[in-house]
C-alpha cells in the first residue's frame, strides 16, 4: 500500500519498511498515536497503517496539520479523533500500544503558550497513562533533549541529570517534559504499566513546520533560502545541534516501541554529529544555490549552547543508530519544500 501520494515520503516509508526486520510486530495491534497529525506523529501513522496495525490518532491539531494524514482518513485501519489529551478521555478506549507525542514542541509557540505546554506534557500524560494501565498496554512517551537543559556534559548520556532553570521561559517545556517523565515512572513502579522513555533529539525531513511560531531554524533556513530571503541566525551562530532525519527517528521510536528488554528504559535518539547552526545555514544555500546572505540577531534567552547525544544506550538495546547523512537528509528535505511550499 503506498501510504501518501507524496513521491519523497512515499520513498521514505517504502526505506523504512525494507529496513524494519520485525515485519509482524504491529500487525492487527490496537495503537494509539496522540500528537499524531504533528510531524514525527503523522509519519509513525503512516508506516504502523502500513504494517497492518489498527490506528488511532488523538490530535486537537493545535500544532498538527490535516494535510498530514488526509491521505490516511479513507483508510479503514485509521481513525482520527480530534480531541484534546488533557481533557477525560472515552471510557472505552482500546488500546495495546500507545505512542504519546502530543506536546508544543516549538521554542516560539511554548514560550507564547506556557500554561498549554506543560498541562499537556503534565495532565496529558496522566491521561493517556491511565488508558495504558486499564489497557495492559505498552507506553512510550516521547521525551526530549530539552530535559537536559544546557548540558555541561557533552555527548550526554541518559544519565546525566541535567542543567536546567526550572523557572525560566523554557521550563514549561524543559520541566513539562522532566515531570512526563517521572510520572511514567511513577506507573511503572507503582502499578507496573510497562512504560519507555525516548529522549529525542533535534529531527527534520517532509512535513516539519516553517511557518509562524513553529518554524525551526532548519525549516526556516530552507523556506529563506528558497526564496532568496537572508537567513536569520539568532546569535553569532556558533551553538549546536545534532539533526537526525526523520526516517531515523522514526525507526528508532518504533524498535523502542516492541522490544523486548524495553521496560523502565530511557533511551536517546538523535544523531551524535554536532552541526553549528553557522554550518547549517551555509549548508543550505550551498545545497539550494540561494542568492540569500546570512545576518545576526539576538540569541533567545536561555538558548542551549550545544547539543549532542550519547547514543550507546539505542546501539546496545535497539541496535539502532542513524543511516541518513545530513548531506542526504537536506536534500531530501530541501526538495520536499521547494514542491510543497508557495512562493
Amino acid at each position: 500500500m503506498d501510504p501518501t501520494s507524496d513521491p519523497i515520503i512515499a520513498g521514505d516509508i517504502d526505506a523504512l519498511r525494507a529496513n524494519f526486520t520485525q515485519e509482524q510486530a504491529f500487525n492487527r495491534r490496537r495503537i494509539i498515536i496522540t500528537g499524531g497529525g504533528g510531524f514525527i506523529g503523522s509519519w509513525l501513522a503512516d508506516f504502523l497503517v502500513a504494517q497492518g496495525g489498527f490506528v488511532t490518532c488523538l490530535d486537537d491539531m493545535s500544532t498538527g496539520m490535516e494535510q498530514n494524514i488526509r491521505h490516511l482518513v479513507k483508510e479503514p485501519r485509521f481513525k482520527f479523533a480530534k480531541r484534546d489529551v488533557t481533557n477525560e478521555l472515552p471510557a472505552d478506549l482500546k488500546c495495546d500500544l500507545i505512542f504519546h507525542l502530543a506536546s508544543h514542541p516549538s521554542p516560539e509557540e511554548y514560550q507564547k503558550r506556557p500554561v498549554a505546554t506543560i498541562v499537556a506534557s503534565s495532565q496529558g500524560t496522566l491521561n493517556m497513562l491511565e488508558a495504558a494501565r486499564k489497557n495492559d498496554a505498552t507506553f512510550l512517551f516521547a521525551s526530549t533533549s530539552e530535559v537536559y537543559g544546557d548540558p555541561q556534559v557533552i555527548p550526554t548520556p541518559e544519565s546525566y541529570w541535567g542543567n536546567v532553570n526550572p523557572v525560566g521561559p523554557r521550563s514549561c517545556y524543559d520541566e513539562g517534559k522532566r515531570f512526563g517523565e517521572a510520572l511514567c515512572m511513577a506507573y511503572h513502579r507503582e502499578y507496573g504499566v510497562d512504560v519507555r522513555i525516548v529522549r529525542i533529539f533535534n529531527t527534520y525531513g517532509p512535513r516539519l513546520r516553517a511557518d509562524g511560531f513553529y518554524a525551526r531554524a532548519l525549516s526556516r533556513f530552507i523556506t529563506q533560502a528558497l526564496s532568496d530571503t537572508d537567513l536569520t541566525v539568532y546569535g553569532n551562530g556558533d551553538q549546536t545541534r545534532s539533526f537526525a532525519y526523520i526516517t531515523d527517528t522514526v525507526h528508532a521510536l518504533l524498535l523502542a516501541g516492541v522490544r523486548e528488554g524495553m521496560k523502565a528504559q530511557i533511551v536517546n535518539i538523535g544523531n551524535p554529529n554536532e552541526t553549528s547552526i553557522q554550518s547549517l545555514a551555509e549548508k543550505i544555500i550551498r545545497i539550494t544555490g540561494s542568492k540569500s546572505k546570512i545576518t545576526y540577531q539576538n540569541r533567545p534567552a536561555e538558548d542551549p549552547q550545544r547539543r549532542c547525544p550519547d547514543i550507546s544506550r539505542a546501539r546496545a538495546l535497539l541496535s539502532w543508530s542513524p543511516r541518513v547523512s545530513l548531506a542526504e537528509g537536506l536534500s531530501k528535505t530541501i526538495k520536499w519544500f521547494d514542491a510543497n511550499t508557495s512562493r
